[in-house]
């Protein structure tokens, strides 16, 4: 049953479906439903979501979606392999670590990990 007033659906404006649905197929290995040239959804086992066609890339300053990593290190030198470029180093802040890294299409999104499991 769905909760009122929790978030039941994240929709990410990508500028090139395909780069972006081979970015995350490689990096957590979602899988994604094709609904035509605009849209593709995607759940990644707790969270539904899709990617839909836009313009331009979302804005750095506006949501920002953040994943979390067992090993921070690892998967920074991850997403770099994948094409990502990093738009901010790993750094601390309290309770945790993290960075923040630029998908191929362009999208800003961070990665953190705890300090206790550091």
């Amino acid at each position: 049953m769905r909760e009122e007033g929790r978030i039941d659906y994240i929709e990410i404006p990508v500028t090139d479906l395909v780069k972006t649905r081979e970015f995350f197929s490689a990096l957590y290995g979602w899988e994604f439903q094709e609904w035509g040239p605009d849209y593709f959804s995607f759940s990644d086992g707790r969270t539904d979501g899709g990617l839909r066609r836009a313009d331009e890339p979302a804005p750095s300053s506006g949501v920002l979606l953040v994943f979390y990593s067992n090993d921070l290190e690892r998967d920074f030198e991850r997403v770099k392999e994948l094409g990502a470029t990093i738009g901010q180093d790993i750094f601390d802040f309290p309770g945790g670590r993290r960075f923040h890294f630029i998908d191929p299409a362009g999208t800003e999104f961070a990665m953190w990990a705890s300090v206790e499991e550091q």
